[in-house]
């Protein structure tokens, strides 16, 4: 099997996963770089992730423009992904999702923190995004143009997450497997949050030395495969 051939398959299974840990529901999307031109990536057309099968993945330049795409339609928000890929060369893969549990945290003053240990790759409080600031309040809300994505990526900067107010998050990862449980644990952590703070009371975060403890690539990645093997059989790949 090709590099090509193999990423394509694992991009697959990454639909399959975020679809069936509800993480992106039928609008979401996963993308990965593409292994033999960098200046490429791989996403599917529009279709629901629950559903995409590997001759459903179209070659994408940065900008947006497909390579093979046929008569099928892309997805409207792919800006999403490219200006990611061209504004961060550490950037492999990208998630964006509208999680339901994390929704909240885009439209409140209370910030989205790691709370658990497992989701202490969050890292700081992630940023939102909100696109009004810059295009006004008359878009869709959705980032359909480069320029748009750009922006948002301003807002990213050099993290792993960036939240969009009213909207839902976008996951940048070293790898696949990294924007993928990056997105799996980043819902898990909104949903204890919020069920922290309904308890009332104080909530204790992870402490600095605690989310330090665990940065970087190498830390981040680790126990990787055991977790995409458990999640890759639970969605029936």
């Amino acid at each position: 099997m090709s590099d090509l051939d193999a990423a394509i398959e694992q991009l697959v299974t990454a639909n399959r996963i975020v679809a069936h840990e509800n993480v992106c529901d039928s609008y979401g999307h996963v993308s990965i770089r593409h292994p033999d031109n960098a200046n490429r990536y791989l996403l599917a057309y529009s279709k629901s992730p629950s559903i995409v099968e590997a001759e459903d993945i179209v070659t994408f330049e940065l900008d947006g423009t497909p390579v093979d795409l046929g008569d099928r339609t892309p997805y409207s928000e792919r800006a999403i992904h490219g200006a990611i890929y061209e504004q961060r060369p550490d950037v492999n893969s990208v998630v964006h999702n509208h999680s339901y549990q994390v929704v909240p945290f885009t439209v409140s003053s209370i910030q989205l923190q790691p709370i658990i240990h497992v989701a202490a790759r969050i890292g700081d409080p992630p940023p939102t995004w909100d696109i009004k600031d810059k295009f006004g309040d008359e878009t869709i809300m959705l980032v359909t143009t480069m320029e748009q994505g750009r922006d948002m990526c301003k807002t990213l900067g050099d993290g792993k997450i960036v939240l969009m107010r009213g909207h839902g998050a976008t996951i940048a990862g070293y790898s696949l497997e990294d924007a993928v449980m990056t997105s799996i644990m980043l819902q898990v952590n909104a949903q204890i949050q919020l069920d922290a703070i309904g308890l009332g009371g104080t909530v204790e975060y992870l402490s600095r030395g605690e989310i330090d403890a665990r940065r970087g690539a190498e830390n981040e990645q680790s126990g990787f495969t055991r977790a995409w093997e458990h999640f890759s059989r639970r969605a029936g790949r």
